[in-house]
């Protein structure tokens, strides 16, 4: 009776081990944590930069944010609306040589690859790093070129201008007076005209290393610097030019500033000439190369660069 008591026992706690495991495998689903049912679990892709840096692991979500803000880049790029020097402006598409340069990207503007180097540059600038060029992007990008032009722009002084030749001038008719220079970045200008001669791939027609030929229009002086008599005159003649025209301060008061002819009309803002400005190879060498010299863009103008000095020497 006894044999048969404990029989009954060890049964009765066999039973209770195994029912024990049975809740504890439903619960669990084989002892590995279980996610939510609203919950995945991405799969992570490798990604290859577009500057040649190692793949980074990126999971699928992001790879399609990119996808989804080169979409959305192909339109902001023609359709975005903006304001600059009181008037209204479309698109970015007459700034994407410049924004390539600054994204260290030579990516379409239309592609991921465009739009997760934007992302990057968006993080580095403290800005929600989306990977699309809207409007407060963009305004962070031209606050950047513009902070890169010259800071100082006191009226230059007769001793630090030097009048150049009539073969450097777009116009070999210009005006004396009209011709000068500050020095310094006519030295640095002929520096660079040199460069760009040597470069096969833009095909100057030259006489020398360093001067152009009597037919040859790229990368000639168009203006330099002017007096204010000059300026006011020319205000005058373009009284709708506005803030992004004619400055009332212009950089060209001190000699440091020079528009050069980079194609198209040489000095016309409106859209359709500078589409084709920013087109030529010059003004795409120039983009690339005229740091190097100490040259500074304003974006808005593409003929018009600012000599600010090379690092170390900036004004």
């Amino acid at each position: 009776m006894k044999y048969f008591k404990f029989n009954i026992a060890f049964v009765a706690i066999a039973l209770s081990a195994l029912a024990a495991v049975v809740s504890f495998e439903t619960r669990t689903g084989r002892g590995q944590t279980q996610l939510p049912k609203n919950e995945s679990r991405a799969k992570a892709t490798s990604l290859k930069t577009n500057d040649g840096d190692k793949p980074t692991a990126r999971n699928t979500t992001n790879s399609s944010g990119f996808a989804s803000a080169a979409a959305q880049n192909a339109i902001l790029r023609n359709d975005l609306t903006w304001i600059f020097g009181g008037k209204q402006q479309r698109g970015w598409y007459l700034y994407t040589t410049l924004i390539g340069r600054l994204l260290k990207t030579e990516a379409d503007a239309s592609s991921p690859a465009f739009a997760e180097a934007l992302a990057k540059w968006q993080e580095r600038s403290a800005l929600k790093p989306t990977g699309v060029l809207e409007e407060e992007s963009l305004s962070a990008m031209i606050s950047e070129w513009q902070s890169s032009r010259l800071k100082n722009r006191l009226y230059a002084q007769p001793d630090q201008l030097f009048t150049a030749p009539p073969s450097d001038f777009y116009d070999p008719a210009r005006l004396e007076n009209l011709r000068q220079v500050e020095r310094d970045t006519y030295s640095a200008y002929k520096r660079m005209l040199a460069a760009a001669i040597a470069d096969p791939s833009l095909g100057l027609s030259h006489t020398s290393g360093s001067e152009l030929a009597p037919t040859e229009k790229y990368l000639k002086i168009v203006s330099a610097f002017r007096p204010r008599e000059y300026q006011e005159q020319l205000r005058r003649q373009s009284p709708k030019a506005g803030s992004a025209g004619l400055a009332v301060n212009s950089p060209h008061f001190t000699g440091r500033a020079l528009d050069l002819y980079v194609g198209g009309d040489p000095v016309d803002t409106k859209d359709s000439n500078r589409a084709i400005q920013v087109q030529t190879a010059v003004y795409r060498w120039l983009v690339r190369n005229a740091e190097r010299f100490g040259f500074r863009p304003y974006y808005y103008e593409p003929w018009h660069w600012e000599y600010a000095g090379t690092e170390g020497s900036r004004q």
